[in-house]
């Protein structure tokens, strides 16, 4: 049988793409899917505990994985090499598209995959790290991180609205009744005001 494999990790990714490449991949090479497998999931989940894990213990020697690259099926070296090597145990094949990587019971399959799995951990941990510094340079000159306090709009609203708020503090109307007014949370307000300054 021959299995497609499809997971995606974020929100932002649709299944649609890697359909359409392992879709024109069997086009291709003369192939037809049996069984799509799909999952919203991250690569980091365990694999037993995945529908890949499920899948695996269906599949019998002989037995064809498709798909889009070998990141699909875990995102460190160590999961991709336990995979690799229990589909290569059971005699299941695994055919990555983009990387061009086959995986079948022969050394060269396995050392390709070695050098692809440690690749693919060595550029994230790259890119982990090259976030990392870019934030602590943003940091480092004074920019400031995270959720910003509140909209302009609201910020530059509640403003022009400062002299009727000084007037019903003064008057002893409770913040929290003042915050409601205006429409925001008192902590909002409260912020507001002590960055006020005229």
């Amino acid at each position: 049988m021959i299995y497609a494999y499809i997971r995606v990790s974020t929100e932002m990714q649709t299944y649609a793409g890697q359909q359409f490449e392992i879709t024109e991949y069997c086009k291709r090479n003369g192939l037809s899917v049996d069984k799509w497998v799909t999952e919203h999931v991250s690569g980091t989940k365990a694999v037993e505990k995945r529908t890949l894990g499920r899948t695996f213990r269906r599949m019998k020697a002989g037995d064809l994985l498709l798909c889009t690259e070998i990141s699909r099926l875990g995102r460190n070296m160590l999961m991709i090499m336990s995979i690799l090597n229990y589909c290569s145990a059971r005699g299941i094949r695994i055919h990555t598209i983009k990387d061009g990587f086959e995986l079948s019971d022969n050394i060269n399959s396995k050392i390709i995959a070695f050098a692809f799995a440690l690749a693919a951990e060595i550029e994230r941990n790259l890119i982990s790290q090259r976030t990392k510094e870019a934030l602590a340079q943003k940091k480092a000159s004074g920019t400031r991180l995270g959720r910003p306090e509140g909209s302009s709009k609201k910020r530059v609203s509640i403003c022009k609205q400062m002299p009727k708020i000084s007037d019903m503090i003064n008057s002893g109307v409770p913040l929290v009744k003042i915050a409601k007014e205006v429409g925001v949370h008192r902590n909002t307000l409260k912020k507001y005001m002590d960055g006020y300054s005229g």
